[in-house]
Formats: structure tokens, C-alpha cells, sequence
């Protein structure tokens, strides 16, 4: 009798020892992207695995995963849904599937300058936008900035007619894809790493990005001409599984919220700096001009990509559309 008791105590001490231990194992956030270390949404990635593991000792570990190394561009919603990763940091022009209104940001020559998207993004709309898709279970937890976009071509672009029958390569949005086909231009959806390939051998004679990124790709180095039109945003949304965000103790969520906030302004100053760099650098190089629209051809364009704008509103909403334009008056 008493060796069994004795084997009951030490089975149910071990058990409840390893109840602890298992208490004690900080939460694992897996936060992937597909983007190298050293830009902006790279480092601010790291930011926040250093101040995370500062502020909680023991209580949270996050693993950064870079460069798609463990999910990558098409499976890395999916792995978000199954819990298989805990954060991202996907473009804004990924989420049309998840929740319409956030095409709001694809809309061309909406926003006049980063100082209004910040404005729009910070204020009671652009909050909500965060939490407009918690029930498919994702929720947003910041935006962090890449930059606006310019467009490129291999003859000069200063008027919506000068883009007639050129291709220019699009990401998937059926908004990015109607900004082209509005001033008759014939939109093209390809990848990122095969831009360069595509413009160097006529695949499409065009594209768009920001100034970092077709610095760092080297697209200006076959593209002729670059437009200074600044008519759309790339940016990206950091994401989090809503059932792990909400199963988190408050304590926790409540901590890791102050610094994701702390990060993204790093991350968006960072993200400045690095696009007028880059615009410096591409002058510099001497391999494409570089077009200033003047007031009266940033007029021209809007008008003409305005039907857009109308051809979303139902999906998007025209409150929001507002709400964004309103963003424009400082």
C-alpha cells in the first residue's frame, strides 16, 4: 500500500512539475516577411524581437524569419490562418480578398503626400481599417511605410495620354490594374524579382514603386525615364492571428501594443530617409531623367484616374474615400 502511494506522490509531483515548467516557457511569436534584414520593414521586425525580449524576459520569445525563408509571398497568409506564424507585415494591396475597403489605398492621386497618409492612417478611419478583418481572423496592428509611389517608362510620361498602349507591370489589385487601363495603358501582373527581366527584355515597358525599391532592384538602370507623380502608396500592414493576439495575457498584449507603436515610427522614419536617398542616388547615376510634374499635370492625372475611384466606392465606401481626401488638408 505504501509503495504505491509513494509512486502516486512522485508520479503526480512530476506531473505538476512539468505543468510549471511548461507555464513558464515563453510564448513563441513567429514573425516572417519576405524582404531582406536591412530594410526598413526588415529592421523594424528585429526592433521589435529586441525591445519584446527587453520588456518581457522569459515571457516572450520571437523568431524573425527574412528574404521568405519561412513562408513566402503566396503562403504566408494561409500559414498566418492556420497559426503556423504569428505576425506579418504583407502590402496593403494583398488584403482585397480579406476586406474591400482596405483598396482604399491603391487608389491613384488620393493621397497628396505621406504627411496626409499618416494623417488618414492615424485617425479614426484608418484605425478601424485594423480591426476591419478580425472576423477571418486577422487583425491589424500597424502600418508601417514604404513610400509613395513614382512611375517609370521607357519614353517620358508628364501626360495621362503618354502612357497610352504602354505595359506596365501591376502586383495583383484589381484597383492597380484599372489605374492603367483608365488612360489606356495595358496593365501587366508580375512579380517583384521578375521586374528587371521583364523591363530589360520589352516584356512591359513600365512599372511603378518607390524610390528605395527601384534603387535596390537596379530597375533605373533600364528605365529611361522616372515620373516624379507620387499617385499611390506602398505600404505594409504588420498582422497578427486574432485567436493568438486575444488568447495572450493582458498584460502581455498590452506591452507588446507600446512597442509595436515604438517600432513603427522608427520604421517609417526610416523608411524616408531611405527613399530620398535613393531618389539622390538614381540622379546621381545618370541612367534616367527624372520628370517634376507641375501642379497643372498632377491635376491632369487625378482627373483622369478619378473614374476609378467611382468604380470602387461601392466595395470601398464613399465615407472612406472622403475621410481620405479630408487626410489632404492640413
Amino acid at each position: 500500500m505504501f509503495k504505491f502511494t509513494a509512486k502516486a506522490l512522485v508520479c503526480a509531483l512530476s506531473l505538476s512539475l512539468a505543468g510549471l515548467a511548461q507555464a513558464a516557457d515563453p510564448i513563441i511569436i513567429k514573425f516572417a516577411h519576405v524582404v531582406a534584414d536591412n530594410t526598413p520593414k526588415g529592421q523594424g521586425a528585429l526592433m521589435f524581437k529586441k525591445l519584446a525580449e527587453e520588456r518581457l524576459p522569459g515571457r516572450v520569445k520571437v523568431e524573425v524569419y527574412p528574404n521568405s525563408s519561412l513562408f513566402g509571398d503566396g503562403k504566408e497568409m494561409e500559414a498566418l490562418l492556420l497559426g503556423d506564424v504569428q505576425m506579418l507585415a504583407p502590402s496593403l494591396a494583398k488584403f482585397e480578398q480579406y476586406a474591400k475597403p482596405v483598396q482604399i489605398f491603391d487608389l491613384p492621386f488620393l493621397f497628396d503626400d505621406m504627411a496626409a497618409v499618416d494623417r488618414f492612417q492615424q485617425g479614426p478611419a484608418g484605425r478601424a481599417l485594423l480591426a476591419s478583418m478580425e472576423s477571418k481572423n486577422i487583425t491589424g496592428l500597424a502600418y508601417w511605410h514604404n513610400g509613395m509611389k513614382v512611375m517609370s517608362a521607357n519614353k517620358a510620361v508628364r501626360e495621362p495620354k503618354d502612357a497610352r498602349g504602354l505595359k506596365f507591370r501591376v502586383q495583383a489589385s484589381a484597383v492597380l490594374e484599372e489605374q492603367f487601363k483608365v488612360v489606356r495603358a495595358n496593365p501587366r501582373k508580375m512579380s517583384f524579382a521578375e521586374v528587371y527581366q521583364g523591363l530589360q527584355t520589352g516584356v512591359v515597358n513600365g512599372t511603378e514603386n518607390t524610390w528605395s525599391n527601384y534603387y535596390s532592384q537596379k530597375v533605373h538602370e533600364v528605365q529611361k525615364f522616372i515620373t516624379e507623380s507620387d499617385h499611390g502608396l506602398i505600404d505594409y500592414m504588420v498582422i497578427t492571428n486574432t485567436t493568438f493576439w486575444n488568447g495572450l495575457p493582458e498584460d502581455v498584449r498590452s506591452e507588446l501594443s507600446k512597442i509595436m507603436a515604438e517600432v513603427s515610427v522608427e520604421v517609417n522614419r526610416q523608411a524616408d530617409e531611405l527613399n530620398r536617398v535613393a531618389k539622390q542616388d538614381i540622379a546621381k547615376a545618370g541612367t534616367t531623367e527624372i520628370i517634376e510634374l507641375t501642379p497643372e499635370q498632377r491635376a491632369e492625372w487625378r482627373e483622369a484616374m478619378k473614374p476609378v475611384w467611382k468604380k470602387f466606392e461601392g466595395d470601398i465606401g464613399a465615407d472612406l474615400i472622403q475621410a481620405a481626401q479630408a487626410a489632404n488638408q492640413n
